[in-house]
């Protein structure tokens, strides 16, 4: 592998150094929901405190996404993700050390923002160290990190609760990324440091970074805790002043010489098509295994590790999906992402009308295990579809909009189908049953959105070219 400029080694060790940030990111999101209870258990922490031990990590991690893409292109990707993997870790044994929920919730909210600095700089990386032949693989091999990783939370987290080594209880589940981050901040030497000079010079727009930080910010916290605390006044006060900021955020854009992100992001169709997709899908696919596990350990009453091997066939088939989900894409194009949206809401409601069957257990497992393979390969794929259509000068700045788009569509999802759960019911059933209809809804608009990113496939594709960014 050689750099796709200087024709220098790019280091054997690059995919694997960056998609174990992809993994540790999203494993932190989902191995704390199954660790939650056990948190209150130890540390006395009431339901608002176990929210935003929750809550705090997606909270700075989508808060930072738009601005750390910026400043990877300022200061150079190696240098950001390294820094980004060494405060996640060091959050991370700092969390688990925790002696008290606020020390914990402190500890999450810089893990966000290790995460945050992290991320970008993965898409960025691939784009720009990558040769171009090699990218489609190099974003399925992105994807399927993803699909394994939000499935590896929730199972590790319960096998580790279940068995408790050493009687670390919960603090073992927080701790399972740190020597994933500790091999990767040691290998790092290996990432490329490609230097071009057009962006290394520019200034990051102190406004914009302003704006966008504080209007992400005041939009996510209320999403993440305000149905659990009632919707007060506040959170429609900050709802209202989210939509504000961001808005003059996006005005702002137009009117500076070095904007966050470029205007011709989006002004193309085809990226505001993608960005939506993933918006919609992720609005969907985290709170569909969260509410599942939810009512499995809540309403059905069963232990983590149960829990845990009964959602396996979905973890199994998103691993199969994204095996194949290259192979597909290439043939199939963005059609693949309509059919793994419709084939996840067909999963959600059999998941529904067989949940509470006994006899009809084999056709769970088999309904989560086809919804998997919808989901490995929706993530293997989105990603690629994307970001082929996007124009080289907006390279960076999808970089960062994509896993916000996906951030922001999970902590929405969550609230929505939390609220569909809570709706009144006459039973547990029907409070799933709500949920999964939610599901099935998200999931056919995201269908619907990808069909139109179809039709644009001749339009937009021609103007890609190799990004000339700085690493």
């Amino acid at each position: 592998m050689t750099d796709p400029r200087s024709g220098a080694p790019a280091g054997r060790f690059v995919l694997p150094i960056i998609l174990s940030g992809v993994f540790v990111q999203l494993v932190s999101v989902t191995v704390m929901q199954v660790a939650v209870l056990d948190v209150q258990r130890d540390l006395g922490a009431g339901p608002g405190e176990s929210q935003l031990v929750l809550a705090g990590y997606t909270l700075t991690y989508a808060c930072s996404l738009i601005l750390s893409a910026r400043l990877g292109d300022r200061y150079g990707y190696r240098r950001m993700f390294v820094a980004g993997m060494a405060v996640f870790t060091g959050a991370a044994i700092g969390s688990a050390a925790a002696p008290e929920a606020w020390l914990l919730i402190a500890g999450r909210l810089v893990q966000g923002v290790g995460s945050g600095i992290m991320a970008p700089q993965i898409l960025s990386i691939i784009q720009s160290a990558l040769p171009a032949t090699r990218r489609p693989a190099a974003l399925s091999a992105y994807g399927a990190t993803m699909a394994a990783a939000s499935l590896a939370g929730p199972l590790l987290g319960g096998v580790l609760l279940q068995l408790d080594p050493l009687g670390l209880g919960w603090r073992a589940a927080m701790l399972l990324t740190v020597p994933v981050g500790l091999v990767a901040l040691l290998l790092s030497p290996s990432l490329p440091t490609v230097q071009t000079g057009h962006e290394a010079g520019k200034r990051v727009d102190p406004i914009g970074a302003g704006l966008s930080l504080a209007g992400l910010a005041l939009l996510v916290l209320p999403l993440t805790v305000g149905r659990d605390a009632g919707w007060p006044m506040w959170t429609w006060v900050s709802l209202a002043s989210a939509v504000a900021l961001l808005t003059g955020f996006a005005i702002s854009q137009r009117r500076v010489a070095d904007p966050l992100v470029h205007p011709a992001t989006l002004a193309d169709p085809s990226t505001r098509w993608g960005l939506g997709i993933v918006l919609v899908f992720n609005a969907g696919v985290p709170s569909f295994t969260l509410l599942l596990s939810m009512h499995l350990q809540g309403a059905q009453g069963w232990s983590p590790m149960h829990t845990a091997l009964t959602i396996t066939p979905y973890a199994v088939g998103a691993l199969g999906g994204s095996g194949v989900a290259n192979l597909l894409g290439r043939r199939f194009g963005a059609w693949i992402l309509a059919a793994s949206a419709v084939t996840m809401g067909f999963a959600s409601i059999a998941v529904a009308a067989t949940i509470h069957d006994p006899d009809a257990r084999w056709v769970l497992w088999l309904v989560l295990c086809l919804g998997g393979i919808a989901f490995g390969m929706f993530t293997a794929s989105a990603f690629t579809q994307i970001i082929a259509r996007v124009r080289a000068e907006a390279a960076v700045s999808v970089s960062g909009l994509l896993p916000t788009a996906q951030q922001l569509g999970g902590t929405l999802g969550v609230t929505l189908a939390g609220m569909a759960y809570s709706a009144p019911a006459t039973s547990t059933g029907d409070a799933l049953w709500h949920a999964m209809t939610y599901e099935a809804v998200v999931f056919a608009l995201a269908a619907a959105f990808a069909v139109r990113l179809v039709g644009r496939r001749h339009e937009t594709v021609h103007h890609r070219q190799p990004t000339a960014n700085a690493a």
